[in-house]
């Protein structure tokens, strides 16, 4: 069975150099500024796979932007435009009305313009797609990091993944740990404003959607390098932290995916210069490990316990097709 990143690979990898999108009455005309790139990028929410089908309509609105806006946020982007494609079983006022009001907010916060999109009938699904800018060249990628960059996180981890180890009865929450866990998994929030700031500072950088073991792996891998990661230095809320290590709690923290926090790479040397863009952005920012080279063996990060020794896992992250 193919794998998410093996499909992505072999089927709908495509050099596109220079490519327009949309011609014609049918479609939406956006002109990009002189000197920007434009960055694009897509995000689909299936019922039943992604949120259950009694999902509070206007939570969905927001994550569905969210999830996105987090994209251009880890290609250091300014997003601009979106269009926006809805399967609905029926078409039902006010769960419309709700969806729409949490997607808008989002947006105008961001000042992004929804420009268009399709409606149809079948089972609910939503899919964004997601139009940005980056200056000439300055868009982060996942291809930089280089042996002896400091492997850096923003924000907490874990929360999210909490939130669904609760309701599956994995892990007891109080009331107030449930509502804060359950927060930041239907209403996250994308780290827009730190990844422009982290143009120029950063080697490499992505989101953390698939739990943080599997996203560093991706940029290793795209990098031709490995990562360590020190467990005690992965940022988590008191809930969460009270709660290690049990396997839950660490499969929580480290591969549970839904965070949207961005994790990136950056030369020791900037550890000063990163102060600022923690500060402009509002988010704590944690250095949690550092790039080494790829010796051949079952995984490109290790975590490394109290001890220093490498913790043994087989945390892989989220895996749509599993």
């Amino acid at each position: 069975m193919l794998s998410e990143f093996e499909l992505i690979r072999r089927f709908f990898t495509h050099r596109a150099a220079g490519a327009v999108l949309g011609v014609g009455d049918d479609a939406a005309l956006v002109r990009v500024r002189r000197g920007m790139t434009l960055a694009v990028s897509a995000d689909m929410l299936v019922c039943g796979r992604h949120f259950a089908a009694g999902a509070d309509p206007e939570s969905l609105g927001h994550k569905a932007l969210a999830v996105n806006l987090s994209d251009m946020a880890a290609m250091g982007a300014k997003p601009r435009w979106v269009t926006l494609a809805l399967a609905l079983p029926r078409a039902d006022p006010r769960w419309l009305a709700a969806f729409a009001r949490g997607f808008m907010r989002l947006a105008r916060r961001h000042r992004v313009d929804l420009v268009g999109g399709d409606t149809t009938r079948g089972p609910l699904n939503v899919c964004v797609q997601i139009l940005g800018e980056a200056p000439g060249n300055s868009a982060l990628r996942r291809d930089g990091a280089r042996v002896g960059d400091d492997v850096w996180v923003s924000g907490v981890l874990g929360d999210a993944a909490l939130a669904l180890a609760h309701e599956r009865g994995a892990l007891e929450l109080t009331a107030r740990e449930r509502a804060r866990a359950r927060r930041r998994l239907d209403r996250p929030e994308p780290r827009v404003a730190l990844g422009i700031a982290l143009r120029g500072i950063a080697r490499s950088a992505i989101d953390v959607s698939d739990g943080l073991i599997a996203d560093l792996g991706h940029v290793c891998e795209r990098s031709g390098v490995a990562a360590e990661v020190a467990l005690a230095r992965v940022p988590c809320s008191p809930a969460l932290a009270r709660r290690l290590p049990r396997p839950a709690a660490l499969a929580a923290l480290l591969a549970g995916g839904d965070d949207y926090e961005l994790c990136f790479t950056a030369g020791r040397a900037k550890r000063a210069a990163l102060e600022r863009p923690a500060l402009l952005a509002g988010v704590p920012l944690a250095r949690v490990g550092r790039i080494t080279s790829f010796r051949r063996g079952p995984h490109r990060v290790r975590v490394l316990g109290a001890d220093g020794d490498p913790i043994a896992h087989v945390l892989c992250g989220y895996e749509h097709f599993s």
